[in-house]
């Protein structure tokens, strides 16, 4: 599930907007950093390059998937309108 018609977000952008979402910042690693959120009794982490550069599509679909964050495009589209970049 490509993202197109989104605009290009950088590893530190989506961080930001995550963090302004609840997400909070965990550990640092040479080439990102981890975050994580509770929903109840579940917490999901996800890890986001910290890049300076646009993230590629496929990148930006897996940690708004299921998986990871579980927002998916439309979350992503939500908090673009909410917060901005």
């Amino acid at each position: 599930m490509p993202y197109t018609n989104l605009p290009a977000l950088t590893g530190r952008q989506l961080i930001k907007l995550l963090r302004k979402d609840g997400w909070v910042t965990g550990r640092k690693s040479r080439h990102g950093r981890t975050l994580t959120k509770k929903f109840g009794a579940a917490v999901r982490v996800t890890f986001v390059p910290e890049k300076s550069s646009p993230l590629p599509d496929g990148t930006l679909s897996q940690i708004m998937g299921v998986k990871q964050t579980g927002l998916g495009k439309a979350g992503l589209l939500a908090l673009l309108n909410r917060y901005g970049l």
